[in-house]
């Protein structure tokens, strides 16, 4: 190519060029890895069996109050989180679990998704799909498996008799819904070694029905959600109508709902979690093997020699100089506490704990091991 007026023009003019190509195409790839669009599927997944575990607890210790909740599980996780994703596609182009990972949802195809901001939410068509792909198809599947298993305990113990029809026709269902299951648990799993290959655009057979593909939120996304967040709670318009108040109250009401759903969420699965692991029968057996072993006696007083202090009867004075402690200091390898001046001279001294005489060094000028 031709050069400017000087060498290091066109030097500048090529390092502009390289860096825009650069830019260009970090922006373009923007396809998450397979541990986030993973770990993401996985949260929601999680949150589920833990929440239903609490609700399992309560509804025992109190069935009266809360059996209701235990009896409708399935429809009330379902309502909340229809209105939960329906807040987040709606605000941020992506599921509440989409958005915990920093990524949205983008229209196949569109030309422009580049420019289109993940504020800007779904259009209809893939916003409802999408609705019915998070919400509908995960409920339709949870009570399959109930009849299932319900089905399974009938034909076990032999409710129908021999000659039913229906009889017939379940165990029939019985015999392939193994297979049909598999099926459907290999087409998922064929999709994502298509996307750990970089052959597929989606990680799921879902995404692809729905029409779109996730993304990285990109730094302009962030800004306009931030933006968009702290002008919806500066800007108060009054309704005119009493419609249009009925309507703006119950907007409110829904978009409360679904933000405490989403903070509850979000500072609530990890707990959730935790009930999880904390109630499952290999962490008992453990906190029980654990629990079973005798208590540690106490550190034995070695008369390591004559200047070796014992222990005053008020436990804020300290050993060494028989005064109230000043700047407590713990002594790691022994327990005891001193003031940081008598126990730091003493080590450096001696090399030793004053009550115990266990091998001791001042390694810092203020930590003692």
């Amino acid at each position: 190519r031709v050069c400017g007026p000087s060498e290091s023009q066109c030097t500048q003019e090529t390092m502009a060029e390289h860096g825009a190509h650069l830019t260009t195409a970090s922006v373009v790839d923007d396809r998450p890895s397979i541990f986030e669009v993973v770990a993401q599927d996985g949260l929601m997944t999680a949150v589920r069996p833990a929440l239903q575990h609490v609700v399992k607890v309560l509804a025992e210790s109190n069935p009266a109050h809360y059996g209701f909740f235990w009896r409708w599980f399935d429809e009330i996780f379902t309502l909340l989180d229809l209105l939960l994703q329906q807040h987040y596609l709606s605000k941020t182009s992506a599921s509440f679990s989409e958005n915990f990972y920093g990524l949205k949802r983008t229209v196949m195809g569109d030309a422009h998704r580049l420019q289109r901001l993940a504020s800007a939410g779904l259009p209809k068509k893939q916003f409802w799909k999408s609705i019915i792909f998070l919400v509908l198809l995960p409920y339709l599947k949870v009570k399959l498996e109930k009849l299932v298993s319900s089905l399974r305990e009938e034909d076990e113990y032999s409710i129908h008799p021999p000659s039913s029809r229906w009889k017939k026709f379940y165990r029939a269902f019985l015999a392939a819904y193994p297979f049909v299951n598999m099926a459907w648990e290999g087409w998922f799993l064929a999709q994502q070694l298509q996307y750990i290959l970089g052959k597929a655009k989606h990680h799921s057979p879902l995404l692809s029905l729905a029409g779109v593909q996730l993304t990285r939120l990109t730094v302009q996304d962030i800004q306009a959600l931030a933006y968009k967040s702290t002008e919806s709670s500066m800007i108060h318009q009054p309704a005119k109508s009493v419609s249009e108040k009925i309507k703006s109250t119950l907007k409110k009401a829904l978009g409360g709902v679904a933000l405490s759903l989403s903070t509850g969420l979000s500072v609530g699965v990890f707990f959730l979690q935790f009930l999880e692991w904390w109630y499952s029968s290999e962490n008992q057996e453990t906190i029980k093997s654990l629990t079973a072993l005798p208590i540690p006696p106490p550190p034995v007083h070695l008369d390591y020699n004559s200047d070796s202090p014992l222990l005053p009867k008020m436990k804020t004075v300290c050993p060494l100089c028989r005064k109230t402690r000043v700047n407590d200091t713990v002594l790691a390898t022994s327990g005891y506490v001193f003031c940081y001046r008598c126990v730091f001279n003493y080590v450096r001294s001696h090399q030793a704990c004053p009550i115990t005489g266990y091998p001791t060094e001042a390694y810092a000028e203020s930590t003692l091991s």
